[in-house]
This record gives structure tokens, sequence and C-alpha cells, in this order.
């Protein structure tokens, strides 16, 4: 919800990104009083000139006034450069800072916190949150200053000039203000439905893009241009009621400023003529009466600004407090490190040793247990697939292992310790993932491979492309190891990702494997060479296989078959087709099935 009036409390939080370039804001505020006093004497400049070279008809001194002019004009020059030169570095610093913030924090963040929030929210805070607080930091807090500060000293002047002409000006402030306070706040209200309608139109631009292919495949173009004109029209209509509001508050502004001009202009003539005041100084009157409020103005929008501002604060300091659910105690990271400052040079050798005690889990978000009082030994080196329905908890219980989530209650251990005593990297450094749906970053083949071990050599990369017959597909495309993946990789196949993942864990070398739907993407031929190259890879290794395909799982040291959260059956392909259970039931149907394919096919 949209912050309804200022809170110092919330602006406090900004202070450690603002409080390095405070020396700039120092800077500029300093610059900004010099500009001031300059722009609130340029009109007495006028008023000389009129009052001793017009009137009198002379050019006597007119040098002299000359100089001194252009000095003040160059003085004030000089402010705003330097001034606007501050300001740019405070706005890109902060901005700067904030991201950087922000993407630190989100490594730190747990795997629930990406499965509850949408990305869309995550890009908002990072980006346009983070430049509307950097630009308000850097100019308007600075406006705001030089706006009061002018008001001040402008109604001085005018008050030591002529108190009743000044009186006559001050009389109509608080009108405009409070007109700009009412048009302003109306403003404000339909300026964020606008703003929200906004993020709804690049949410459906996001969505529109991404999922192209599921929307021309289901043939829902229609559906898709009906609700985007929905928010298109939506967006029309805020916006049409904003431009209403300020065609009718700019001419209000502009009627009361030419009244209060010409109400000047009669009362200071006939001040002239009876020789009460200086024409000069009607002429100073004048360049006020137009130009004081502009800055009443500022002020109004200055201050919606601010309060609109804190809404984006919230947003981000929300995001920078959100705690994660898996954090490493003070203890651990003091030996160990944390992700962004790991001691590996304290990292233990891990074997693989796993077992699963009395384990109970459910996810941060859900209500009802995955996993209830569940127990598991896998000795270090053993091969264990997983098989069993959607939802049966496989990827819940590989998520465990590696840590991505813990349990409610029980115990999981690694090589015979509670794997909460050592960090969370080194653990994950030490576990290589194939997914059934793998995530390239943009980029070259050979780099996204390298990313298994930075300190690879091409050779090595080579190797392990190799390995898993990646390097079959690489060699077909146009640039070989060199061509772009694009943006999630999206320039390959789902199966060509699988293997060039494939190859990254292979190249990584870790002591836990975990084959998520690896090869459900690839070929029958190239998975059956996949396997028998990776029989011989995996050995030495604990390795998790999740497989649709239960033909791929037969050699495996030990099938689990889950259902609900526990363990069904246990034993290895011969074990449980000798006991001709659920087992034995989803095989059979399996291979009947993919016999009648090959009949037909």
């Amino acid at each position: 919800m949209e912050p309804k009036s200022f809170s110092l409390k919330m602006w406090k939080k900004m202070l450690p990104f603002f409080r390095p370039y405070y020396k700039y804001f120092i800077t500029t505020i300093s610059l900004n009083v010099l500009l001031v006093a300059v722009d609130v004497l340029v009109p007495l400049f006028q008023s000389y000139a009129i009052d001793h070279f017009i009137v009198p008809d002379t050019l006597k001194g007119i040098r002299i006034f000359a100089l001194v002019y252009a000095a003040v004009i160059v003085t004030q020059t000089v402010c705003v450069f330097f001034s606007v030169r501050a300001a740019i570095h405070i706005e890109m610093n902060v901005g700067k800072d904030l991201k950087r913030a922000q993407f630190v924090h989100l490594q730190k963040l747990s795997f629930s916190y990406y499965n509850t929030t949408p990305v869309g929210y995550i890009h908002a805070r990072v980006m346009s949150d983070t430049l509307k607080i950097a630009s308000v930091l850097a100019w308007g807090l600075v406006d705001m200053f030089w706006a009061l500060v002018y008001v001040a000293g402008v109604f001085v002047i005018m008050f030591l000039l002529n108190a009743r002409l000044a009186a006559v000006i001050l009389l109509v402030v608080p009108l405009i203000a409070v007109l700009t306070a009412v048009f302003q706040k109306k403003m404000l209200v339909w300026n964020r439905k606008v703003r929200e309608t906004n993020s709804e139109i690049t949410g459906a631009y996001n969505e529109g893009i991404t999922g192209v292919e599921t929307s021309k495949t289901m043939v829902i173009e229609d559906l898709n241009h009906k609700s985007f004109q929905e928010i298109t029209n939506k967006m029309k209509c805020s916006s049409m009621t904003l431009a209403k509001l300020t065609a009718i508050y700019m001419p209000l502004i502009l009627f009361f400023s030419s009244t209060v001009t010409a109400f000047v202009l009669a009362r200071g003539g006939y001040f002239v003529q009876e020789q009460v005041i200086a024409l000069g100084t009607l002429s100073v009157f004048l360049s006020y009466a137009v130009g004081i409020f502009e800055p009443i103005q500022q002020l109004a929008r200055l201050l919606s600004d601010l309060i609109s501002c804190q809404a984006n604060i919230e947003r981000v300091v929300n995001l920078l407090e959100q705690e994660p659910n898996i954090t490493d105690s003070l203890q651990v990271i003091e030996k160990y490190g944390d992700s962004i400052h790991p001691k590996k040079e304290n990292w233990e050798k891990i074997w693989g040793d796993i077992e699963f005690r009395d384990v109970t889990f459910r996810y941060p978000d859900g209500k009802e247990n995955v996993l209830e009082h569940f127990s598991l030994k896998i000795p270090a080196g053993s091969t264990v697939a997983i098989v069993g329905e959607t939802g049966a908890g496989k990827s819940t219980l590989v998520n465990l292992a590696g840590r991505f989530f813990e349990p409610v209650s029980g115990e999981i251990l690694i090589d015979g310790r509670d794997y909460r005593e050592r960090s969370q990297l080194w653990l994950h450094s030490q576990i290589g993932y194939v997914l059934q749906n793998p995530h390239l970053f943009s980029g070259s083949i050979r780099e996204n491979i390298r990313y298994g071990r930075l300190d690879a050599t091409d050779q090595e990369v080579e190797e392990a492309a190799k390995s898993v017959w990646a390097d079959q597909v690489i060699e077909k495309l146009e640039q070989g190891y060199d061509t772009n993946a694009g943006e999630g990789g999206n320039r390959l196949s789902t199966g060509e990702k699988q293997l060039i993942s494939f190859a990254r864990a292979i190249l990584a070398n870790p002591a836990i494997f975990v084959l998520d739907e690896a090869t459900s993407s690839i070929d029958t031929w190239t998975e059956q060479l996949i396997q028998k190259a990776t029989s011989q890879l995996l050995k030495g290794h604990t390795s998790f296989i999740i497989a649709h395909r239960l033909s791929t799982i037969r050699h495996a040291d030990v099938i689990l078959v889950m259902k609900d959260g526990k363990i069904l059956e246990k034993g290895n392909h011969r074990q449980l087709i000798q006991q001709k259970g659920y087992y034995y039931d989803l095989y059979s149907r399996q291979f009947e099935e993919e016999r009648m394919m090959e009949v037909f096919c």
C-alpha cells in the first residue's frame, strides 16, 4: 500500500547508501545556496539598470555594471555546472550501490523465496524502484531546498523594498498553496494508478514474449489480445484522468499568477506615479510576482514525489530485509566463510556418505508434510535411483540432500556430520546438477561448460563434452564451441541444453551428482551412449537419478520407489522385479508401452 505521509524512520534506512557520498551532497547544497542568492539578486540588477541608465537616459557607469553583471552570470553558470555534476555523481553511485546490495542479497536468499516470488517483482525492485530512489535523493531533496530558500529570500527582499506590494503577493500564496496541495494529491493518486497499470503492461509483455510458444500451440492469441487490450484501456483511462487534472490545474495557476501580476502592475504603477517607489522597484516586483509561483508549485510536486518515493524505499527495504530460510550459524561462517567470501582453505573433502535420520519436511508455503519420519542411509559412491508418481517427494528428497531446503525435524548427515555444522556453499560446490529443463547463460557453449570449473582449460572443456557425446552436437553448430547459446540457451533445443549441462556437471567433477530427468529430451540412441559413458564417469561418486524411463535406472545400486513421501519399495532392479510389487507393475506397463510404440513406428 502506498504511504500517505512522510516517514523519517523509513528514509533513515537509506543513510548507509547515502553516507559515502555526503561530500557531494554538501557541495551541491552549498552551491545551491549561492545559486539562490544569485537568482534572488538578478532582478535587482534589472532595477538598477532602469533607475540608473534608462530613466536618466545615461550610460555613465555602464561598463562597471556590465562587468559585475557578467561576473554574476558566470558565477550562476559555474554553480549550476558543479551542482549538477555533484547531483549526477550521487544519483549514479547511490543507484549502483542499491542495485549491488540487492543483487548480493538475492544470492543469499533460499530456494523458497524464489518459489513464492514472481521474477517481475524482483526485477521491479532492482531496476525501477532503485532508479526512483536514486533520482529523488540526488535531485528532489536539493531542488526542494533551493525552492524553500528562494521563496524565503524573495519575500525578504520584497518586504524590504515595499511591504504593501509584498503583502499583496503574500495574500495569494496560501491560496496557491492550497490549490496546489489539493490537485497534487489527486494527481498523485492517479499517477500511482498509471504506474501500477504500467507494471501490469510490463508483466503482460514479459508473459507474452516468454510464453509465445505456448500461446501459439494453444491458439490463444485472441485471448491474449483481449486481455492486453483491457490493460491498455485501463492505462489510457488513468492517463486521461491525470491529463485532465493537469489541464485544469495549470490554467488555474496561470490565472492566479496573471491576476497577481496585473494587480502588482496596477497598484505598483500608481505608486510609481505618486513617487512612492521607483520604476526599477516595480520591475523587481513584477519579476518576483511572475517567478514566485513556479518554486511554490515545485515544492508541492517535490513533496508528492517524496511521499511517492517512500513506497519505492519500502519495497527495496523489504527485499533487503528479507531473511533467508536457510542460514549458516555464526560459528560456521567464521570457519567456512559465506557465499560471497568463502574460506575454501577450511573446507573438508566430501566423500558423499549421506544419511537421513527421521526427517520430516514440508515446504515453507505448504500446510502438509511432504516427508514424514523418513530415514535412509546412502553409502558414498552409491547410485540411487528414485521413481514415483508426481508429488511423491522425489525432487524434495534430492533438494533436502543438497540443503536447498532443511528438514522441519530430524537430521541429514554428510560424511557422518549434520550438514548444518558446515557451510551451504561447501556442500553446494560439490553437487553437480543436470535438470530436465536446464538453464544456460548468455555466452558461448564453451563458457557455459566452463561454469562447471572456471579454471578449466579449453582441452578439459572439450574432453568433458566428448565424454557425454555433446561434441557431436556442438560440432554441428555454426561456430562450434564459440556459438552463442542465447538468453537462457534459447538458441538450442532442450535435448542440446541437457547435453551441455551434462558436460558442465562432468567438468565440475563433484562428489555428488543429481540427474533429474537429465536425458528426458535426448533421443534413445544418444541416451544409451550417455548411459555407457556416465556409468564409468559416475563411479566413486554418490549419484541421485530421478527418472521417468525405468529402463535407464536398471543398473542403479538401489532403487527407491516413493509414494506420499514414504519409501514404498527399496532394492535393486532385479530384487524389485522379483517382489512383483508396485515397481514391477510400473516397469511392466512401461515396457509394454515402449514395445507397442516400436511396433507402430
